[in-house]
C-alpha cells in the first residue's frame, strides 16, 4: 500500500472558515448497527431547541460553531486541578491536550443530503488526510477518545440541556458509587450530570472513532452496571457514538433510556429553593440565585481559572462584553458568537469612539459606565484557543482556590512528588486505585466544605464587580485592554466566560 498521501489531496493553506456546520444526530432505544450513510440519505428533522430529549427519536441536524465544541473540550474529563495546586502553568498543558487532537485531525467539507434541512449550513466535519493516512493506531485511539468525550458534552450540554458533568470516577451522586470505584477494574460509565428540567440523573458513556455496535454493546454494559447502583434514583442512562470515518461526515448516535424513581439528593445540604434555581444547561444563568450553581461555575472554570492565573501579564488582555448577563443567556448552546451580536457591536464602536476623546487610566472606569464589563483574556500556548472570564467569576475561582489549596495541603500522597516515592513497587492496577483514592478523598472534603463556602465565594464574586484587574491579579499594572479587536478571531462569550478561536484554523477539506 503506497504510505503516501494520494496526489489528488489537495496542498492548500487554510481558508477563512466560517465557523458554522451540522451535525447528524441519530436518537435511538439501544444499540443497533451503525446506520448506512443514512447520514446523508434520511430526511432529518429540523432541530428547533431543547432542555432535554426530543419527544420522537430518529434523524436530526442542528447546526453548532466550533467555538461550542472547543468548550466542550475545555470542560470535559477528569479534574486535573487538584495535582496543579503548586504547578499552576501546567493547566496549559492539559487545554493543549484537551483540544490539539481535535485540530490535528478534523476538518470540515461542503455536503449535499438527499433531504436537505431548512437553515442547515451544508457543512459537515470529517477526518482530515493526515489521519486518514499517516496517524499510526495508538494515536488514533487517544484522537477518538477525545473526540467521543468532547462531542458527548456537546450533545449533552450544548444541544440536551444538561447541567455540568462530571468523570464518574470521583463517587458520582451518591455514596454507593464512591464504594464501586474503589475498584479501578470496575467497568462503570464516563460521566455523570444533573438535568434540571428533567429532574433526574443521567449516567453518561462515551465513545469515539470508527464506532460499531459491539463497542455500543459494551457502553450499554458499563451503563447498566452504573444504573444498578442508582438503583431507585431517577435516571437516564445516555450513551453517544461518534462515528467518522476518513471520507465520511461526523455524526452521532445516542441511545438511550429512562428509570423512574426518586428526585435526585440535594448535595450538601442546599435548601430547595436554592438548588431549583440552579436551572437547566448552565449554571452560569442563575449564579445571582444559587450559591451552588456559583460554586458548580467555579470548580467547572478552575482549569481556565490556573491557566489566567499563571500566564505572563505580557499575554493578558481584557476584552469589553456587556455587562448585562441576560443578553448571553442560553438560546440554542452554551455561548453566544459576538460577531453577530448587535448589542456587543455598537457598545464596542461607542466605547471605541470615547476613547479617541479620553484618557487611558480613566478608560476602564468609562466603558463601565456605557455598561461594559471588561473579561480577562489569555491565548492557551501551543493553540489558537483563547479562554477567559469576568472579574466576578475570576474571583470566586481564587476564593475556591485557596480553599482547594488548604486540602491539597493536608491530602497525604496528593502531591506529584509524594507519589513517586509512594508508588514505588505497586502494580498499575494498585497505582491507580491508589490514586483513585487520594483524588475521592479530595473531592470528599471539598463536598464536606461546601456549607461553608457558599457565603465566602459569594462574598468573593460580589466583591469582584468593583475590583481592580491588578488587585485580583496581584500584579502592579492593569492588562491591555483591547478595544480594537482582532478580526482573525471568532468569539463568543456566556454570562460569566469567554472563548475565542481563530478563523484560520480548521481548513476545509474537498469532498
Amino acid at each position: 500500500m503506497d504510505p503516501m498521501i494520494p496526489a489528488d489531496v489537495p496542498d492548500e493553506p487554510p481558508l477563512t472558515y466560517a465557523d458554522s456546520f451540522d451535525i447528524p444526530v441519530l436518537f435511538r432505544n439501544g444499540p443497533a448497527d451503525k446506520p448506512k450513510r443514512q447520514w446523508r440519505t434520511a430526511e432529518h428533522k429540523a432541530w428547533t431547541g431543547s432542555d432535554g430529549f426530543p419527544a420522537a427519536d430518529g434523524w436530526y441536524a442542528p447546526t453548532t460553531t466550533w467555538r461550542e465544541i472547543i468548550k466542550a473540550a475545555t470542560e470535559v474529563g477528569r479534574d486535573v486541578t487538584p495535582h496543579l495546586q503548586n504547578q499552576p502553568r501546567y493547566a496549559h498543558g492539559e487545554l493543549v491536550a484537551r483540544v490539539a487532537p481535535l485540530y490535528a485531525y478534523l476538518g470540515a467539507h461542503p455536503v449535499e443530503p438527499r433531504h436537505p434541512v431548512a437553515g442547515a449550513k451544508g457543512r459537515r466535519l470529517t477526518l482530515n488526510p493526515v489521519y486518514a493516512h499517516g496517524t499510526e493506531r495508538t494515536a488514533k485511539n487517544a484522537a477518538a477518545y477525545r473526540l467521543g468525550m468532547t462531542m458527548t458534552e456537546w450533545a449533552c450540554r450544548s444541544l440536551l440541556g444538561l447541567g455540568q458533568t462530571e468523570h464518574l470516577e470521583l463517587g458520582g451522586p451518591i455514596p454507593a458509587l464512591s464504594e464501586t470505584f474503589k475498584d479501578p477494574k470496575k467497568k462503570l460509565p464516563d460521566l455523570w450530570g444533573r438535568h434540571e428540567t428533567e429532574e433526574m440523573y443521567w449516567l453518561i458513556e462515551a465513545k469515539g472513532g470508527n464506532v460499531g455496535v459491539d463497542v455500543l454493546r459494551k457502553g450499554w454494559a458499563q451503563l447498566a452496571a452504573g444504573s444498578k447502583i442508582l438503583g431507585s434514583y431517577a435516571h437516564r442512562t445516555v450513551l453517544v457514538g461518534a462515528s467518522v470515518r476518513p471520507g465520511d461526515d461526523l455524526f452521532l448516535t445516542i441511545d438511550h433510556d429512562l428509570h423512574p424513581g426518586q428526585p435526585p439528593l440535594i448535595p450538601g445540604g442546599s435548601d430547595t429553593d436554592d438548588q431549583a434555581a440552579a436551572g437547566p444547561g448552565n449554571l452560569e444563568d442563575r449564579l445571582g440565585d444559587s450559591d451552588d450553581a456559583l460554586i458548580g461555575a467555579a470548580r467547572a472554570q478552575m482549569l481556565a481559572y490556573l491557566a489566567l492565573r499563571s500566564a505572563p501579564a505580557s499575554q493578558l488582555r481584557t476584552v469589553p462584553v456587556p455587562a448585562d448577563r441576560a443578553s448571553r443567556r442560553r438560546r440554542s448552546g452554551l455561548t453566544t458568537p459576538l460577531e453577530d451580536d448587535t448589542l456587543t457591536l455598537a457598545m464596542r464602536t461607542d466605547a471605541r469612539g470615547a476613547a479617541l476623546h479620553g484618557e487611558q487610566h480613566n478608560l476602564r472606569a468609562g466603558i463601565r459606565s456605557m455598561g461594559l464589563d471588561d473579561f480577562l483574556t489569555c491565548r492557551i500556548p501551543g493553540t489558537e484557543v483563547h479562554l477567559g472570564m469576568s472579574r466576578k467569576l475570576f474571583a470566586a475561582c481564587e476564593r475556591l482556590h485557596e480553599e482547594d489549596l488548604a486540602i491539597a495541603r493536608r491530602t497525604p500522597g496528593l502531591r506529584a512528588e509524594d507519589q513517586l516515592a509512594d508508588d514505588s513497587g505497586l502494580s498499575e492496577d494498585a497505582q491507580e486505585e491508589q490514586r483513585l483514592t487520594r483524588r475521592r478523598i479530595f473531592r470528599e472534603q471539598q463536598e464536606e466544605a461546601r456549607p461553608r463556602l457558599r457565603p465566602l465565594l459569594r462574598e468573593a464574586y460580589e466583591r469582584g464587580a468593583t475590583s481592580d484587574w491588578s488587585d485580583l491579579l496581584r500584579r502592579p499594572e492593569e492588562p491591555k485592554l483591547d478595544l480594537e479587536g482582532d478580526e482573525g478571531l471568532l468569539e463568543a462569550a456566556t454570562p460569566e466566560t469567554y472563548l475565542a478561536v481563530s478563523r484560520y484554523d480548521v481548513p476545509p477539506i474537498r469532498a
